[in-house]
This record gives structure tokens, sequence and C-alpha cells, in this order.
């Protein structure tokens, strides 16, 4: 309520464990109306705990599109996982779409017989995400639409990225990127692409830090809510501050204390 207040966002992304406890569906609401009693336009992705309270991840969405200024959709079953959408962000003339919002669904849990863990997006949500790019790019005259991404389980990159000594990282890191085993490839298609300039996740409660890898910010939100099995880290949320007509972007992590870690992409993980 506090980020909200103060922030005043146009958009709200959930990325994910939305709820942990039951009732589920009525759990998912109460949380959703925080934002949409307010008019304030949001989206979410599912965590793996989401699905764990007694509804299944299509009833949760069904919840969303329920209620005003939801922009979830569900790309259907033709996509793997339930939520998969890119969010246009129209120009301030309102001639072209400045940048896409890429929202997809990281799964759950490793379904492959021998690897334990956390599940990968799979590649025909990969394929998805090439082909809305290919069209966002002929619609821009050939030239990429600068993007972000959100999604619950951060890639295996943010764990080679951050062991990485050369690396520029700020914030907070007590944990290690609890990432699939498996990489289906998606930070690959981002760079090929060439429109993704940052990706931004839940999952790890104890971590918050953004770090550059190959010219893509790999970030984290802020734990938001009530005791879990574990969080250290008080409560708070990342925002994100878009630059009209450049691939550049602010972020910072908004607490009861105030503004941390402010930082300009890519100027702050430029090494000098």
């Amino acid at each position: 309520n506090q980020v909200l207040d103060e922030e005043k966002p146009d958009l709200v992304i959930f990325t994910g464990d939305i709820i942990y406890s039951q009732p589920a569906v009525e759990n998912l609401r109460n949380v959703l109306k925080t934002v949409s009693d307010r008019e304030i336009p949001f989206s979410i992705v599912f965590g793996n705990h989401d699905f764990e309270q007694g509804a299944p991840r299509e009833e949760l969405m069904k919840v969303a599109e329920s209620l005003p200024y939801n922009l979830s959709v569900d790309e259907g079953p033709e996509v793997s996982g339930v939520g998969n959408y890119a969010l246009a962000v129209r120009s301030s003339d309102g001639q072209k779409d400045a940048l896409v919002l890429y929202c997809l669904d990281s799964n759950a849990y490793s379904s492959i017989e021998g690897v334990e863990g956390y599940d990968y997006i799979k590649h025909d949500q990969v394929d998805w995400y090439r082909t809305q790019s290919d069209a966002f790019t002929e619609r821009n005259g050939g030239t990429p639409v600068p993007s972000l991404a959100f999604f619950h389980i951060p890639l295996p990159e943010y764990n080679q990225a951050a062991a990485d000594e050369n690396a520029q990282l700020y914030g907070i890191r007590r944990e290690k990127a609890c990432a699939p085993p498996l990489n289906s490839g998606l930070f690959t298609a981002f760079k090929e692409k060439g429109d993704v300039m940052g990706t931004f996740v839940g999952h790890d409660h104890d971590n918050d830090y953004a770090v550059c890898w190959y010219g893509v910010l790999l970030a984290y939100g802020r734990f938001t809510g009530g005791p879990t099995e574990y969080n250290h880290l008080p409560n708070g949320a990342r925002v994100i501050e878009l630059s009209e007509g450049s691939r550049s972007f602010t972020t910072w992590i908004r607490t009861k204390a105030g503004v941390e870690q402010p930082t300009v992409y890519p100027d702050s993980f430029v090494k000098e």
C-alpha cells in the first residue's frame, strides 16, 4: 500500500508466488484488488507456489481477468504454461509501439526423470517470444523495439553473471539464484533478437540485485508480503521508469525507509 501511494505507478506487474495459503481464489483476489481498487492497470505472471493452494493456474488467471484494470491474458493451450503475453507500450504521440513488456510463465518443477529442481521456460514459449519479437520488429521498420521481460524463476544466467567478478552488480545477494538446472536458451533468444534490455523475476526471497550480463540487465524485485519459509529483507518493490526514444531506463528499490539502489541502465552498469 505504501509503495502504491508513494510511487503512483502507471502499471504494476506481480512476478509470481502471489498467494501462499488457502483459500487460493479469495486470497489472490484480495491481493490484486489492492491495485484494481486504485484504478491502476496490473498484470501477473505465476510462480511455482501459486498453484499449490487448491486452484489451478487456469482458474487463477480467470480471477485476474475478472477484475477491472487487468491486462493479463493467456495465449491458450498451444503455448506451454498459463499467462504468456506481450504488452505494447505506445509512444506518447500514439503513433507506434515504443516498448514491449513480455510476460512469461516460468512453470514450476522439473518433470524430467533424473532432473531435480525447478522447471525451465519451454522451447515452444521461446519460439512464441521469437515470433512476437519478429512481428514487433517488422512493424517498427526492421528495428527491434526496446523490451523488458517478466517471469518468476530466474534464468541460469543469473548465477553466471553474479559469479563473474567483472560483472557490474548492485543490490543484495544473500542466496544463490534458484534457477532451473537445465537451460532452454531464452537468454540466447533475447540476444539474437536484440530487443530485451532487462529481465525481472521474483522467486528468491533474499535477493534483490540487478546485474548486467552481455548487455542485458538481470534483476530481481524485492520481496513483498507476509512471512513464508524464509525472508530476511524488509518488504519493498522494484520500480522501473522508462525513457521514451532510447534504450535506457531507471530502476530502484522502494522500501518503508525510502529509495534504495537507484541505477540507470545501461550507464550504471558500464565499467569505466
